[in-house]
């Protein structure tokens, strides 16, 4: 080979390689990720969320990338922002905790992939058609954190036997899931013989004027629905209901870790590490309609005796002994 005609090739193919680069950078597959809280708060669910993508081989900013949307608890701002992630033609769409979230990108595509992880039962809420077959373009996995709202209830009243009223905190700008929860825990008030009050926050100014209600009916107890934007207002949820002496339970071990008297549910982490895990094997050319919705079987009780002691109850010994965690 003469050493012009040498040089001509390497030239040429100098020129090839930042095309075939950019090729090889333009079919990295795109996940879109939509969230209601903030990316702070979602930081041990997105740790979760990528472990979940590592063990079927996809790594973020190696051979995946992740487009974020955040709505800041703004779900009304939730369409807008999953049809931006149609637009961009991602992948898959994930949504990690929020049936609005699920719901908003169900409605904006039904043709990419949708991996949820939801409190809410997901037949019930409209999301896929049954668990073993959801159909469409939509599985994930649910915490049934929704389904376990009249346990919450009756663990509150085993603290509190003397409680005759009973409040339920929902965020309207969630109306599937506040609908549902309201509708459950009705019935399990009523079962209990507990007076039995709704109330609504959708944003950190509705907390006062809930809390204040909730001395005027004299409640002896409240249950916080199972939405992110309470999960995301833990500590501030925690403080009042410490400072207006109302026990209360979540569906959340965050709230009992920031100072609330208990919590019941499914782990998110455990969760959102699955949805991971479904992310990926679509991404490696599995369909939605073959992955079943998994289900998060473990329920955790979670006390804080702390808090139990500021706002003067005792806890049972036989609620202590079936505590997964006590904090003290």
């Amino acid at each position: 080979m003469k050493r012009r005609e040498f040089i001509t090739m390497i030239g040429g193919a100098a020129a090839v390689w930042p095309i075939m680069a950019r090729a090889q950078q333009a079919a990295m597959p795109v996940i879109g990720l939509l969230g209601s809280a903030s990316p702070d708060f979602m930081a041990d669910r997105l740790r979760a969320f990528r472990q979940g993508l590592s063990e079927t081989g996809f790594d973020e900013g190696r051979n995946v990338r992740i487009e974020y949307r955040w709505s800041g608890s703004r779900n009304d701002q939730l369409p807008v922002l999953a049809a931006d992630l149609v637009r961009q033609q991602v992948a898959v769409i994930v949504t990690l905790g929020n049936t609005a979230s699920t719901l908003a990108a169900k409605a904006a595509t039904a043709s990419i992939p949708i991996v949820f992880r939801v409190a809410a039962n997901p037949v019930e809420a409209g999301i896929v058609a049954s668990l073993a077959h959801p159909g469409g373009n939509l599985t994930g996995v649910t915490t049934l954190g929704v389904e376990a709202g009249p346990k919450q209830l009756e663990l509150l009243f085993e603290l509190i036997p003397t409680a005759t009223v009973v409040g339920l905190l929902v965020n309207p700008t969630n109306p599937t899931l506040a609908e549902t929860q309201s509708r459950d825990l009705q019935a399990a008030a009523h079962t209990l013989g507990l007076q039995f009050h709704v109330l609504r926050a959708s944003i950190e100014a509705d907390f006062d004027p809930t809390f204040a209600s909730l001395v005027r009916l004299r409640a002896g107890g409240l249950v916080i629905g199972a939405d992110t934007f309470f999960n995301s207002r833990s500590e501030l949820l925690a403080a009042l209901a410490t400072r207006h002496a109302i026990p209360t339970i979540s569906p959340y071990r965050d709230f009992a870790a920031a100072g609330g008297l208990m919590s019941y549910g499914g782990g998110v982490a455990t969760a959102s590490r699955q949805a991971g895990v479904y992310t990926g094997r679509i991404l490696k050319g599995e369909r939605p309609t073959d992955l079943p919705v998994q289900q998060v079987t473990r329920v955790e009780l979670i006390i804080n005796l702390k808090a139990a002691k500021v706002l003067g109850r005792n806890v049972p010994n036989a609620l202590i002994g079936r505590a997964d965690e006590v904090i003290e």
